[in-house]
């Protein structure tokens, strides 16, 4: 994970320092920039690192970065840490159900489509998986705000939190709604994916030999999907579960913009368009130990699913 996390910081690192955004022009502007002085200008190449070798700008940015000092933000003007920690808090809403209900609702749909190869849940799952894999996260967040916030009004068209409420008068409540239709476009996005690898795998394992002798002794279909089909899937399906976590974060990126939602997706997308070196390289480093951290977790619960797995238990 540490290898990784070296990486993918500096994978992100090069693609900023080849990236044709110049910062002056794009935060100060062309026609600011005319009119100061020489002395002024030199202040502002300092203070956005241009000019400074990149790798001598990395080197210093990962030294601060393993004390613990992710630097101060060049557009937010406060440390990195603070402003990833707001962000992160937002998007844990959207993050947490997103994950949560595309697992388990992927997971179930994926168990009734492959029960019985060709047949019409198979057909309509098949159909919806399809189609939603193939659609844009953006599109669909706009199908949901177009529907349900502006036409049927059910819901808040963007932000986080009501506009105009005061911060100790915001309730978990107003939160929740606010948190609704995007989660609601991650969720769908993350359904198809899950839905058909448990397909996959579930049609494999009711059409495998030990099923057909446990229907020969007599057992119950919903025997036969629960003691063998389930338990025998279970793992697959929890290790694309994990795995589903960097799809969520880099779906939000897009569903936040649609939204206007603060949350870390439009920081990333802030800080990208404004050279906000340390910041963007902090939410990568960030967001990459969260969908390493999701791995981890995965292989450590495959021993509780399954006690053979663990080192040690199983013998030749």
């Amino acid at each position: 994970m540490v290898v990784l996390v070296i990486l993918v910081s500096v994978l992100a690192f090069i693609l900023l320092s080849v990236s044709p955004i110049d910062p002056l022009q794009t935060n100060v502007g062309q026609a600011a920039l005319g009119a100061m002085s020489p002395e002024q200008v030199e202040k502002l190449r300092a203070y956005w690192g241009v000019g400074v070798p990149p790798v001598e700008r990395y080197l210093s940015w990962a030294s601060d970065f393993l004390r613990g000092d992710m630097g101060t933000s060049l557009l937010y003007r406060r440390p990195v840490a603070k402003v990833i920690g707001e962000k992160l808090f937002n998007s844990f809403w959207l993050f947490t159900s997103a994950w949560f209900f595309s697992g388990v609702i992927g997971f179930f749909l994926g168990i009734l489509a492959g029960r019985k190869r060709g047949g019409v849940c198979d057909r309509i799952v098949t159909g919806y998986s399809l189609f939603v894999a193939s659609t844009p996260a953006f599109w669909i967040a706009m199908i949901l705000l177009l529907v349900f916030a502006v036409r049927l009004k059910w819901f808040p068209i963007g932000l986080s939190v009501p506009i105009g409420t005061a911060a100790e008068d915001i309730t978990v409540t107003d939160r929740i709604r606010h948190a609704v239709l995007p989660a609601a476009a991650l969720s769908i996005t993350g359904i198809s994916s899950i839905a058909l690898h448990t397909r996959e795998k579930m049609i494999a394992v009711m059409e495998s030999d030990f099923v057909l002798f446990a229907r020969a002794r007599g057992e119950s279909e919903r025997s036969v999907i629960v003691r063998h089909g389930i338990r025998n899937i279970l793992i697959p399906a929890m290790t694309l579960q994990f795995a589903s976590v960097s799809e969520i974060i880099g779906g939000s990126v897009l569903v936040e913009q649609v939204f206007s939602y603060p949350g870390l997706g439009q920081a990333a997308v802030t800080a990208g368009l404004g050279s906000d070196v340390p910041l963007l390289l902090g939410i990568t480093v960030v967001t990459a130990v969260i969908v390493f951290s999701g791995n981890l977790a995965a292989n450590v619960l495959y021993g509780v699913v399954d006690p053979r797995i663990r080192e040690g238990v199983a013998r030749p």
